[in-house]
């Protein structure tokens, strides 16, 4: 039993970039994934010798002085990760199904609005209002900004930040399918109209419309890129190593980490980066309160995905350089994870990878489509060919609505790969295949906010269930985790400085 300063029990981004934070200050840390590679949705796997990503398909904060810019720069791995931006004349592509429109974003405040009021003349006044209130909101979160804070759960937002993002929109637009078209991306982050915070689809909205980028050479570089800076500092990431078992003092403090393999880890410090619900299974009872794992468990999660993994035939289907969502209609873009009567998919997102093109020509595409785990909740203790069944017909369905947008897409196809709410359940331990933790709700906001610090004195939270998801969230959380631990307040600033 090896003992090291810090114990991080998930390799995901959240327990990755919490590692290297600490790493990179000094401390000895030591990783514990579940599965066979670390790097959770930064994971890539390959299937006769074609590499696909598993997520992080877009991503914004990645431009020079954006936040994941200058966090990867104070961890000195920014060099090492092969990025590519986006075409700002149009970051994303939006189609109408239902109306065979297809709406080109671009990136840029004043050209998303000149866009937008192109398509909607009528509404430019309001598109301009709109995106004024959006950047005000994002500009009022000091972990967003990298700007000094309080730890402390703080509440005090702008009143408008709070409201539900549908209310939002809404106040600024007055037509139907413009408020819907705003809300194109919400498959980011799982919107619900009248429960959704405004703030949430503000600091994506605003996140993105500074510009997109892309991985060059999947994700998982920067899964390695991380690792490399906690073996740096003499640490380590074990794979393979699912924590079954914690052991706790009696003052509540965690003394042992126990794995599937039997072995036992020990350190002065512990940080939980798996879901929550996860955390309550393993730990003994008493070290949490009745109430606290009753609002654990009470918080809806965000819905799961179903997603494709296409393989072209060579030189049959062209690159595609922005990232391309459909809807079936526009008008409806606040249910992206029902189905239609077909049961399939309302909507979903999909790209070429980058890394994949070959003479203007995409080798690979991925599509993601947001949707509800009650779809199989029926298989899930057994899978059975009726589950494979539905699973090709989904596939089938949703190729058939690429088919609308690209007629011939179903003669480009050689291979296609699917994954389902019960992949995602099984491969993350995340609670009905959730794809964003908890489910913000603007008329509870407390109920999904987890502090960093717990009952157990040295045990502490990082990971999207925290605070905030996403490439650009989990990694902020993880800041206030490692500062939190260092009792050390100058990393934000530090990297703010950059």
């Amino acid at each position: 039993m090896s003992r090291v300063d810090v114990i991080i029990a998930g390799g995901g981004l959240g327990g990755l970039f919490t590692g290297a934070l600490l790493a990179h200050n000094g401390l000895t840390v030591t990783v514990l994934e579940k599965n066979a590679i670390p790097g959770g949705g930064l994971q890539s796997f390959s299937r006769d010798g074609v590499m696909y990503d598993t997520g992080m398909h877009v991503m914004g904060g990645w431009r020079q002085g954006g936040t994941l810019d200058k966090i990867t720069r104070y961890l000195g791995i920014r060099d090492k990760l092969e990025i590519v931006e986006i075409n700002d004349d149009c970051m994303d592509q939006v189609t109408s199904l239902a109306d065979a429109v297809t709406y080109k974003i671009p990136a840029g405040r004043e050209a998303f609005i000149d866009a937008l009021a192109q398509y909607f003349p009528n509404e430019r006044e309001g598109l301009e209002q709109y995106v004024a209130a959006i950047e005000r909101i994002a500009d009022s979160f000091d972990l967003y900004n990298l700007r000094p804070y309080s730890h402390s759960a703080s509440f005090e937002m702008l009143p408008e930040a709070i409201i539900p993002a549908d209310e939002l929109i809404a106040r600024y637009i007055n037509d139907a399918r413009l408020r819907s078209l705003l809300a194109y991306n919400n498959g980011l982050y799982n919107g619900e109209a009248g429960r959704t915070p405004a703030y949430v689809h503000a600091l994506i909205s605003v996140l993105y419309m500074k510009g997109a980028s892309r991985f060059v050479g999947n994700s998982v570089q920067l899964a390695r890129a991380l690792t490399e800076v906690i073996a740096a500092n003499g640490g380590s990431v074990l794979c393979g190593r699912e924590v079954t078992a914690i052991e706790v003092d009696g003052s509540r403090n965690v003394t042992v980490m126990k794995c599937s393999d039997g072995e036992r880890y020990t350190a002065s410090k512990f940080v939980w980066a798996a879901h929550p619900a996860e955390l309550l299974r393993v730990i003994p009872d008493g070290v949490f309160t009745k109430a606290y794992k009753r609002r654990v468990a009470g918080v809806k999660p965000t819905c799961s995905a179903f997603s494709l993994f296409i393989e072209f035939l060579p030189h049959s289907f062209p690159y595609i350089d922005h990232t391309c969502y459909i809807h079936d209609d526009m008008v409806d873009a606040w249910s992206l994870q029902s189905v239609d009567a077909e049961g399939i998919p309302r909507g979903f997102m999909y790209m070429t990878p980058p890394q994949q093109r070959q003479d203007g020509y995409a080798k690979t595409m991925l599509v993601t489509a947001l949707m509800d785990f009650d779809l199989v909740e029926r298989w899930a203790d057994r899978r059975d060919n009726v589950y494979y069944d539905w699973k090709r017909h989904v596939a089938d369905g949703i190729i058939s609505k690429i088919e609308c947008c690209y007629p011939g897409f179903k003669d480009c196809i050689k291979t296609v790969y699917t994954a389902s709410p019960l992949t995602i359940r099984d491969y993350y331990h995340a609670p009905r295949g959730s794809v964003y933790g908890f489910s913000k709700d603007c008329n509870n906001l407390l109920e999904s906010q987890l502090p960093i610090v717990t009952k157990s004195p040295n045990l502490f939270l990082t990971g999207q269930c925290v605070n905030l998801h996403g490439i650009c969230g989990v990694p902020l959380t993880a800041i206030t985790t490692a500062e939190a631990i260092l009792y050390l307040r100058t990393i934000l600033s530090d990297i703010a400085s950059i």
